[in-house]
């Protein structure tokens, strides 16, 4: 659904993959994905042939290093770069006649949207006029503890292998600047965090990162409607991770809690063969703004 690919480059000599769906459509949507994924991951392609049903223009892009190919800086990507989730932005909105733009974030990609949003408060171009964000750790220090629990496992097994065969590369192209010491041995993301999130993206430690990145405490400051939803039964999300009471506080921002979902699952077809989350994000993207009275239903998938 995301075919057509563009390479980014960026102020910082770095560059961004962006894969496109087009049809000529006024309108657009911005879909980003989560730690460790990419513009194939099968919740961006899922919502972005849901989006092309509906009539949108797709735009699915990778994180630095996620694309396929290693990115040229020692720097990487994290939970709040929201420069570069402007970049595409700024690009989408360049020498195009859309109408609308729409973002759409899922885990570690709807911390990116979420954040990017509240940043801005009042600021956002006029055009950015909605998002939607699905299994978002809003608070990063508390879900980085909760993976850290002997049930979560084998999630932060699979996600360290990952991250660190992406420091041994860098480790090759970038001698002298970073090292490997420990690194076989992390288990955690707080270890993992404090010794190279952090220093190669400017923060002063693993519990300085998480909260300077995290949403949750601008999520009141948010000015387009903008929906989130977070399901009970996501092994990756603690209590803190449930925003209430920011929903209430603010207009603007709706947030839904479904008793299933998982973390991006929400399996539940309807006879488009959507998954529940798919259907939902179409629905409010397009639906009549609510007044400010109203609250969305909580709506449980399964």
């Amino acid at each position: 659904m995301t075919g057509e690919r563009e390479r980014l480059l960026l102020a910082d000599g770095d560059f961004l993959d962006l894969d496109w769906g087009r049809r000529g459509a006024d309108r657009l949507a911005i879909l980003t994905h989560g730690l460790e994924g990419d513009s194939k991951n099968p919740c961006l392609q899922g919502m972005a042939a849901a989006l092309r049903r509906d009539g949108w223009d797709v735009l699915a892009w990778n994180f630095r290093g996620c694309g396929g190919e290693p990115n040229r800086l020692l720097r990487s990507y994290h939970s709040g770069a929201t420069e570069d989730l402007q970049a595409v932005i700024s690009r989408a909105l360049r020498d195009s006649t859309y109408q609308r733009v729409s973002l759409v974030g899922f885990s570690l990609g709807g911390n990116m949207v979420l954040k990017y949003l509240g940043d801005l408060g009042g600021d956002v171009d006029s055009r950015l006029d909605r998002a939607v964000a699905f299994s978002v750790p809003c608070d990063l220090a508390s879900s980085s503890r909760h993976l850290e629990s002997r049930a979560n496992r084998l999630y932060m097994r699979h996600f360290l292998q990952s991250l660190r065969e992406k420091i041994r590369e860098k480790i090759q192209r970038f001698p002298g600047m970073v090292d490997d010491v420990g690194l076989a041995q992390m288990r955690t993301f707080r270890e993992f965090d404090g010794a190279y999130t952090a220093p190669m993206h400017g923060f002063a430690s693993a519990e300085d990162y998480w909260s300077r990145a995290s949403c949750k405490p601008v999520l009141t400051r948010i000015a387009i409607p903008t929906l989130l939803v977070n399901a009970r039964n996501d092994p990756f999300l603690p209590e803190e991770c449930f925003p209430f009471d920011a929903a209430v506080t603010n207009p603007s921002f709706f947030f839904e809690c479904p008793m299933s979902g998982g973390h991006t699952g929400f399996i539940a077809f309807n006879a488009l063969g959507e998954y529940w989350s798919e259907t939902r994000a179409v629905k409010f993207l397009r639906e009549p703004l609510m007044s400010a009275d109203q609250t969305p239903p909580t709506v449980n998938p399964s």
